[in-house]
């Protein structure tokens, strides 16, 4: 069979990755929600098909304790080469609310925007199908100048339980020289980044008891605590008027970014005018002292994501609620860990809650930061790789999101981790009507082409 450059490869299939982008988006794999279960195995499946089909071999897919992970390898270059492990997540957050879409949710629709829309389509298996894609460009141009591994996940937006183990467990299939994670995003459709820093994550869940039953507020309130009103108070106190955390000690290990960093997060905004824009707050708030850009990235935070108690139908129901209860995250930088995080959120709580209410504490796990070197030959490859699609210079950004995988196989593969992606702000993950734009998706995969070559030489 004769061979095709790359990119002309990229351009004549164009219309076949649309088609399998509505494929995978169409399979609703959302990893949370144990309804979903055969639906993340089915996206594990075609995973493991579309790897079969450009080029890879040894594809596995293998079983946890909650969701499969599936493995494939082209190791055709030699071992002169270096061995690139790319890494993915199938699986997606749950679709809802449902009636704030504007389609539907596990359809990829293509609107007039130019962008695709549908839950995963950013977040991430348009990543994931660019990655693919763009092997199988190579592969089909010529020889592959790198040994490539792929390592897909299925549990990524249920904070990757059994990730440590699998890593553990499969270390010597793993082995590689640097993984290329595109589970990241874009500065704007004119502005390549790569993210260099994630921040890592704490989850909790606290419940507050109050009377055995819901109780009549005329006949008991001002009689005994609304556990409602105590939740809110705790919880209201752990940031102060500066935005700072007030848990006891949780600045302690904090590492703080250098000037260099600091100047190169601003180099483009300060944040200010694309945060205000995209969410369309009145003003912003989080911790004095540092801009937007340097806060979304390289400062920790602490955010109520829900909130439940007492009646929520419609009308009035005068009710004092037998119990509260809210989920938080923190988000934590380098050097923090997530243990340590727990134990200052169990000594704030006692030291905050009355004794005129019970409450429990559930720490659901967490993740440690991660943090790369700039400077080093892998990220220079990405670099170029992007500069030549882009003709300008990438931006170095911290990313606020957390991806427990970046840590985890810096610490069991002693392997650090190269991450860009082709999602851009605005891009609504996690959020109804989520969305890819297109154009910026096409330019990605010959970008990812380069930094193939690049990363061969």
């Amino acid at each position: 069979m004769s061979k095709v450059n790359a990119k002309e490869f990229l351009t004549a299939n164009h219309d076949r990755f649309l088609s399998e982008f509505n494929e995978f988006v169409a399979i609703p794999s959302v990893s949370a929600d144990s309804a979903y279960k055969a639906d993340v195995v089915k996206g594990a499946q075609w995973s493991a098909e579309k790897m079969k089909s450009i080029g890879l071999t040894n594809i596995q897919i293998i079983k946890t304790d909650l969701h499969p992970f599936v493995y494939g390898e082209n190791l055709t270059a030699g071992p002169e080469k270096p061995t690139v492990l790319v890494y993915g997540h199938y699986d997606v957050q749950p679709p809802d609310p449902f009636d704030l879409w504007e389609s539907e949710p596990f359809v990829a629709t293509i609107k007039e925007d130019s962008y695709i829309y549908g839950r995963g389509v950013s977040d991430m298996k348009g990543q994931i199908l660019a990655s693919f894609n763009a092997v199988e460009a190579v592969i089909q141009s010529g020889d592959l100048p790198v040994n490539l591994k792929f390592m897909l996940e299925g549990e990524e937006e249920s904070g990757s339980p059994s990730m440590k183990k699998f890593l553990t467990d499969y270390k010597d299939l793993l082995t590689c020289d640097i993984c290329l994670n595109p589970d990241a995003g874009m500065a704007s459709p004119t502005q390549p980044s790569i993210n260099y820093a994630l921040r890592g994550i704490a989850s909790f869940e606290i419940t507050v008891f109050g009377p055995k039953a819901d109780v009549h507020s005329g006949g008991y309130g001002n009689v005994i605590q609304n556990p409602a009103n105590e939740l809110a108070r705790v919880i209201g106190s752990m940031i102060d008027a500066d935005g700072r955390i007030t848990l006891l000690g949780f600045y302690d290990d904090v590492q703080e970014m250098s000037v260099e960093e600091r100047a190169e997060l601003n180099r483009l905004s300060d944040g200010t005018k694309d945060f205000l824009e995209q969410t369309d707050v009145p003003k912003l708030f989080g911790e004095k002292g540092y801009t937007p850009i340097e806060r979304a990235g390289g400062r920790p935070t602490l955010d109520v994501n829900g909130m439940i108690s007492g009646y929520t139908g419609e009308g009035g129901k005068t009710i004092i609620p037998a119990k509260a209860s809210v989920k938080i995250t923190t988000r934590l930088v380098p050097n923090q860990s997530p243990d340590k995080t727990a134990e200052q959120m169990r000594a704030y709580l006692e030291a905050t809650f009355r004794d005129t209410v019970r409450w429990e504490l559930v720490y659901d796990g967490g993740a440690p930061a991660s943090i790369s070197d700039r400077k080093s030959k892998y990220v220079k490859a990405l670099s170029d790789g992007l500069q030549e699609e882009w003709q300008t210079q990438p931006i170095f950004e911290r990313s606020g999101g957390s991806i427990p995988v970046v840590g985890e196989i810096q610490k069991i593969l002693g392997v650090e981790s190269v991450l860009t992606g082709f999602g851009t702000p605005g891009n609504a993950i996690h959020s109804p009507n989520e969305r890819l734009h297109l154009p910026t998706w096409t330019r990605g995969m010959r970008a990812l082409v380069n930094t193939i070559y690049n990363l061969g030489a």
